[in-house]
């Protein structure tokens, strides 16, 4: 807090409620008000910001996550108070200038009855009409709200009549928006419901469940849920429908843009095993089929005649690439399938070799040590609730743990997290709260306090942080679904080894780091990864000398296997020369501010168009990606549906599957869809982030009520303003020892792997 800001004692004279839930103080002329719960500071308002903060009303303050429940509600009802006197005093000033009309209206009857009964509903409740099985449901609505579609005759569910009088007057009048209610008996029974049938607590998280909160609010009073025959009748084959709707509109791209095949192996933990075929585009990824591999796992010929069903039923025209990971049977699949298709590549999932490198960064010794001294501090914070609670409130409720989706990236990122927090921990283990607590005397208190004060582990903490951001990043952007990632693999790459030379400078101390990209990096020297950094303009131009004499070779390999016709090898070998030397189209103004600012393939579809057939390949090349769809095939019901012998009920899951499997690509594609904080001591997270939250033994250390624990809040503005995963990989490609160990890797192993490839 300012140090100028001079506490002032709340008179008897204030008599408003929300004075006994805050601090006044001076700060010069100006009186500013502090919330006691979650110590924000108001600089202005008033005592009523003060009450529209602890009553969670959104508008003129932000919501108190920590005030008591009761609090909140004495905060609402004064609220309301204030609004009804504020409309008694408004009415009886309109009747004393005389605008009020002489009789009642029914306008006038309608507000009237608004203001009066503002929480009372008076709508009629819509009829809820069974549809139609054979109906396509219409995404769109018209302006009733109502779909589109046909009325089933038959059975009507009619909501019990609870309209009175008023209600005839009221029901012209649409009644205006209103902000999100939080009310407890919706959560309440969301609860029981949760409870019962034993779904995770971050269902709530779904992009679907608050639409389906607002969908049976909308219905208003006495509105009947589907029955289970509805469910998996008529309402599954609308979904059904719906899904192939958004799946139809990906495969018409394919000729265009060319396509992925993803094969993802997981296993059931009910000694099942499945193959998912899923086809990526950047329209959207979708789901195509499930193979029981169970009884052939390690049948490499299994996989080559899944892989070449897979490819047949996409269309060989249509498939780039066939993803896969980088195991010994699906390599050897792999290179059957590009033997019996030569216009196919391979390619190994790199965002499963990135995480393998952070893995084996991870045990280095002085990693581990630094990484273990971390995670030492973690779970003592995470064993007390008190303790837990303190660093909450001096990191503003950001979490120390930063959760990823595998352990090495938890690990690093996490590491990353505590960097940034340092002075926040810091100033936690020297306050006088924690020297008079309990906690802070124990023998990890005191060895909790020695790390964080020791200037030693700061020092790899932050040396560590900046040598993984690098490949943090390029992970990101190998998984991310914001844009296909062909073209920036290899920049990424690059400024990962870049980044690592630069923090430890001795060549015998960044050549172990080195080392282990090479050797887990040597299934990815792709010609298609090379291809993508040679035809994105951003990265192109920026090569410096002959930097990029040993791509072209790559960059021919693509052409030679993706262009089978040698009459249009050649047009696109004459056409290269224009991108060479800019010439064109190419060397305009625009075009060389665009390579910036355009995505690579609109780059190309703009300035092109003398060079059609380089185009095309471009697009094709740069429209891929390297990595496979990380989903959470938990809650699928995959070993049902290859287990039912009966071959309706198998249908019915077969749909069932690819309802579910479908509805997820279409979260996974929504780039801008909200994050919200997850906490690390969740048992959902528990598999990634025990060795953070988990003590060695339970209840050795730990102490109070999981309900004493504050919510994380994942307040992000304590980090700064986070540069773009994109833009953070830049241009300028001149350190040619970079390209010299690539092309000596590539002199050794390459030439076979590329062959095979």
């Amino acid at each position: 807090m300012d140090s100028d800001m001079e506490p002032v004692a709340v008179t008897s004279q204030k008599h408003d409620p929300a004075w006994k839930h805050c601090q006044m103080f001076k700060n010069g002329d100006k009186v500013q008000l502090k919330c006691i719960y979650c110590g924000k500071i108001f600089k202005g308002g008033g005592i009523h910001r003060i009450k529209e903060h602890l009553a969670g009303q959104k508008g003129n303050a932000a919501t108190c996550l920590r005030v008591q429940h009761d609090v909140r509600l004495q905060m609402i009802e004064s609220l309301n108070g204030v609004a009804v006197k504020k409309r008694k005093k408004q009415k009886l000033s309109e009747e004393v200038t005389g605008f009020d009309n002489p009789g009642p209206s029914g306008v006038e009857v309608a507000n009237n009855s608004c203001s009066l009964t503002a929480d009372i509903a008076l709508l009629p409740v819509p009829e809820m009409i069974e549809n139609d099985a054979d109906v396509y449901v219409n995404r769109e609505e018209g302006e009733s709200g109502k779909p589109i579609g046909r009325k089933k005759k038959g059975r009507i569910r009619k909501a019990p009549d609870v309209i009175n009088s008023n209600a005839l007057v009221l029901a012209s009048f649409p009644p205006p928006a209103t902000p999100k209610k939080n009310s407890n008996t919706v959560n309440m029974a969301v609860g029981r419901f949760f409870c019962d049938v034993g779904l995770p607590m971050e269902a709530t998280k779904s992009p679907y469940f608050q639409p389906m909160i607002d969908a049976i609010a909308s219905q208003g009073a006495g509105v009947v849920g589907p029955s289970y025959h509805d469910l998996r009748g008529w309402v599954l084959k609308n979904l059904v429908h719906e899904a192939r709707y958004d799946t139809d509109q990906c495969t018409g791209s394919w000729g265009k843009t060319g396509c992925s095949i993803l094969v993802d192996e997981w296993n059931s933990g009910r000694g099942k095993t499945f193959v998912n075929f899923t086809v990526y585009s950047p329209e959207g990824t979708i789901f195509l089929r499930s193979a029981d591999i169970s009884q052939a796992i390690d049948s490499a010929d299994t996989l080559y005649e899944l892989l070449k069903e897979t490819v047949e039923e996409v269309g060989l025209r249509n498939v780039v690439q066939v993803v896969t990971s980088n195991e010994e049977r699906y390599v050897i699949a792999g290179k059957r399938l590009t033997d019996t298709f030569p216009t196919v590549f391979w390619t190994p999932c790199a965002g499963r070799c990135i995480d393998s490198i952070l893995e084996d960064i991870g045990e280095l010794p002085t990693v581990k040590m630094t990484l273990d001294q971390a995670k030492s501090i973690s779970r003592y914070i995470y064993s007390n609730s008190n303790v837990l609670n303190m660093m909450r409130r001096y990191t503003f409720g950001l979490d120390l743990v930063d959760l990823g989706d595998t352990r090495a990236t938890t690990d690093f990122l996490t590491l990353k997290r505590m960097v940034s927090i340092k002075h926040n921990l810091q100033s936690m283990v020297t306050s006088e709260e924690w020297m008079e607590s309990s906690f802070s005397k124990k023998p990890e208190g005191f060895a909790v306090l020695d790390s964080i004060s020791s200037p030693s582990f700061w020092t790899s903490c932050t040396l560590l942080a900046h040598i993984s951001d690098p490949l943090l990043r390029l992970l990101r952007i190998v998984t991310s679904e914001k844009r296909p990632s062909m073209g920036y693999v290899y920049a990424g790459l690059y400024r990962a080894k870049e980044a690592i030379k630069k923090e430890l400078v001795r060549k015998e101390e960044y050549s172990v780091y080195w080392n282990i990209i090479d050797r887990r990096w040597e299934l990815q020297r792709h010609p298609l990864l090379a291809a993508g950094f040679y035809l994105n303009p951003k990265f192109f131009f920026s090569l410096e000398g002959d930097a990029h004499l040993h791509i072209r070779s790559l960059v021919y390999d693509c052409i030679e296997k993706l262009v089978p016709d040698a009459k249009i090898q050649d047009k696109i070998m004459k056409e290269t020369a224009s991108y060479h030397g800019s010439t064109g189209d190419f060397g305009r103004k625009m075009a060389i501010r665009a390579r910036d600012t355009l995505l690579p393939t609109e780059w190309w579809l703009a300035y092109a168009g003398s060079c059609p057939n380089l185009a095309r390949l471009a697009t094709r090349i740069l429209s891929q990606t390297c990595c496979l769809v990380r989903s959470k095939p938990s809650k699928i019901p995959l070993d049902l549906m290859h287990e039912r012998k009966n071959s309706l009920e198998h249908q019915r899951l077969s749909d069932l599957v690819f309802v579910q499997y479908s509805m997820m690509m279409k979260q996974m594609g929504l780039s801008n869809k909200h994050q919200e904080t997850s906490d690390p001591i969740s048992y959902e997270h528990m598999d990634i982030a025990e060795d953070w939250v988990l003590e060695k033994e339970l209840g050795s250390e730990g102490s109070g009520e999981w309900m004493t624990v504050d919510p994380p809040l994942g307040n992000v503005t304590l980090l700064g303003e986070q540069a773009d995963d994109y833009d953070a990989l830049g241009s300028g490609f001149d350190d040619f020892e970079i390209f010299e160990v690539v092309k000596e890797t590539e002199d050794e192993n390459g030439d076979e792997n590329v062959g095979q490839n």
